[in-house]
């Protein structure tokens, strides 16, 4: 619950506790047509709207747009999202090749120096949280659908240290499992990806021994890389003993096993909506919204989550595009829910919804 917030739209951060205490549970292209411009005084006027980024959140993207796109009200407004990753998100919105972009790391200082003069100040939204899951495949093998990985364990694995699945260290967090002498296949990212960002802040937080950095793209000291969160689920998939991190949506989708991982507290925890929302719980969120959770501290929470930001510029030309726009992304944070919960996704409480709204209108013009 929050608590203690009179005025949460004036105060400069304001806790995110019913952040995924709500909740249930990114596809390349989404095109769709609608017609709702709201109170525009040309609502016959075709619109199209572009954006580009995050795969990380794609799929929930793509229903959003499917969805409010099939009302019958809604006939001249086209939006298209191409799942491309945060890094070409990024810097298709910084040269201006889209209306919007999409990543799963907040804008850097050195971005926002890019920032296309005339265009006003950039503004990151967050729409939506999740978290990141250790996928694996051993499918060949019976009972091995709930391995657990101590940090020792993951991080052995990620750095190259532990290349096989019955090594002591995952041996030990499993007693009760004979695990398969069958190297292990680390799956990364290949591109500059959001869901790297969000994974490599929590090795730096977690692993002592991690020497590889934090970022969107990074020089990986072993295994096999893919472009998405659908391409590394895609080549775990197809190769036994692969294990790689992926946002949970494609995991599930793919049925793919997940490992269950020690968090910070010394709790094995389950990947779930639940238990990534628990580590949100009392967290300030900055005034640019640019939060970050590298490592919770909460001991119910799991470990490795983060959100997801559109970025939309200050100024634009079209004032149809604009109204267009804002209706989508308020309709998304607001009815959306329910298609956040199903895709397993964690929903934006409605306290920042509301400030969240409120810079929307006030900074986007």
């Amino acid at each position: 619950m929050l608590s203690n917030h009179k005025n949460i739209l004036g105060n400069p951060a304001v806790y995110l506790t019913s952040l995924l205490l709500g909740l249930t549970s990114c596809g390349n292209i989404s095109s769709v047509t609608t017609n709702n411009l709201g109170n525009s005084s040309n609502q016959q006027e075709s619109v199209f709207i572009s954006g580009a980024g995050a795969s990380f959140p794609a799929p929930l993207y793509q229903r959003w747009i499917t969805e409010y796109t099939s009302n019958t009200k809604n006939a001249n407004l086209q939006i298209k999202y191409d799942s491309v990753g945060s890094g070409a998100g990024v810097k298709n919105f910084l040269t201006q090749t889209v209306d919007f972009g999409a990543s799963d790391a907040p804008l850097n200082p050195e971005e926002i120096k890019q920032f296309p003069p005339g265009r006003g100040t950039p503004l990151q939204i967050p729409m939506t949280g999740g978290s990141v899951v250790f996928a694996y495949n051993l499918s060949n093998f019976e009972g091995l659908e709930q391995i657990k990985l101590s940090r020792e364990s993951y991080c052995g694995i990620v750095s190259g240290e532990i290349n096989t699945w019955n090594d002591p260290s995952i041996a030990a967090d499993n007693p009760n499992i004979r695990l398969p002498n069958l190297p292990i296949i680390f799956i990364h990212r290949s591109d500059g990806s959001g869901t790297t960002f969000i994974f490599t802040n929590h090795l730096q937080a977690a692993c002592p021994e991690w020497e590889g950095g934090a970022g969107k793209s990074i020089e990986w000291p072993t295994g096999i890389g893919a472009d998405g969160n659908q391409g590394v689920s895609a080549q775990i998939q197809q190769s036994q003993g692969a294990i790689g991190y992926t946002e949970y949506s494609y995991a599930k989708d793919n049925n793919l096993s997940m490992a269950i991982l020690k968090n910070k507290a010394g709790r094995f925890i389950q990947p779930s909506p639940d238990a990534a929302s628990q580590a949100f719980a009392q967290v300030n969120v900055p005034d640019n919204f640019a939060l970050i959770i590298p490592d919770p501290n909460n001991p119910n929470a799991y470990p490795i989550v983060g959100l997801t930001w559109l970025l939309i510029y200050g100024n634009y030309d079209d004032q149809n595009k604009i109204e267009a726009l804002k209706q989508f992304i308020t309709w998304s944070l607001n009815e959306g829910d329910i298609y956040t919960k199903n895709l397993g996704y964690v929903p934006i409480p409605d306290e920042l919804q509301e400030r969240v709204l409120l810079r929307l209108e006030q900074s986007v013009n």
